[in-house]
């Protein structure tokens, strides 16, 4: 069975920094694309990063580009979201997701198959 587990999340000034942590397991992510969701509350869930099965390729969301940097280390099945200049609008629940299909990059969260269960980031003013 495959799970995605996050972790990293916390309570950060604005102007901090934090990194997740996305570790898989169940099942190999070294050609898929992986990414980063959020849901703040009262809102749906809206795209963040995504990176492709190497790591040459990533897309953020405009309101992150800039502060958030994406990567990830294959042989450890593992994604990092890299945040800094956190801002209190970037409060929210943070999903990591895995895309089933091989050699695909997408940043519609449709795609993605797999997904983790959140980690909480709540940014103080």
């Amino acid at each position: 069975q495959v799970h995605l587990v996050e972790s990293g999340g916390g309570l950060v000034q604005a102007g901090g920094s934090l990194r997740l942590s996305c570790a898989a397991s169940g099942r190999t992510f070294s050609n898929n694309a992986m990414g980063w969701f959020r849901q703040a509350p009262g809102n749906e869930r809206e795209f963040v990063a995504v990176i492709n099965w190497d790591g040459g390729i990533t897309y953020y969301a405009d309101s992150v580009k800039g502060r958030f940097t994406i990567s990830r280390v294959n042989a450890k099945n593992t994604v990092y979201l890299q945040m800094n200049n956190l801002k209190p609008e970037d409060t929210a629940v943070y999903f990591c997701a895995a895309d089933r299909e091989s050699r695909r990059m997408t940043t519609r969260q449709t795609v993605f198959s797999y997904w983790g269960q959140g980690t909480q980031v709540t940014v103080s003013s």
